[in-house]
């Protein structure tokens, strides 16, 4: 049996707890007052499975109601151009996580499937993510390489 399924609405609570752990292993001590606010608007993002947007989590196997792992991903569109697909669909990766006495069981790299078959599913050429140090060797295994393109980031 598949332990993977996508998320719903009722994961939402979770989905924060798991993106906070994430959040933590790459700036400990993040803040976490965000999620009450964030909430409402992620609810509302599980409930539209036809959507841009999905989550793919693993239940916790010795925690009822609580999840082991979670991926999730969003499309965009981008104009095609050299660098990029024709369709100019591209799928984007962020918080992978797994919760800390869950780890080393393949929960994440079965989320990642689930969602790389989302993205298959919807026409996706490219998968965008950014990996931590700890993490690229999965991303690795599964295909994905290093890309050098620079980033920069302007908050309004």
């Amino acid at each position: 049996m598949n332990p993977v399924r996508r998320a719903v609405p009722e994961d939402a609570e979770e989905v924060l707890r798991l993106r906070q752990v994430m959040l933590d292993a790459v700036h400990p001590g993040s803040p976490s007052d965000w999620q009450s606010a964030s909430l409402p608007a992620l609810r509302a993002r599980l409930a539209a499975p036809d959507g841009d947007f999905a989550a793919y989590v693993v239940d916790h196997p010795e925690h009822p109601g609580a999840l082991a792992a979670l991926v999730v991903g969003t499309l965009e569109y981008r104009i095609g151009g050299p660098n990029r697909p024709p369709s100019g669909v591209i799928g984007y990766v962020f918080s992978v996580a797994t919760d800390p006495d869950a780890r080393r069981r393949g929960y994440a790299r079965a989320c990642m499937d689930g969602l790389l078959e989302w993205f298959r599913g919807r026409g996706v050429e490219r998968v965008m993510l950014t990996a931590s140090p700890d993490a690229e060797p999965l991303y690795a295994s599964m295909g994905f390489t290093r890309d050098q393109a620079p980033s920069m980031r302007l908050h309004l």
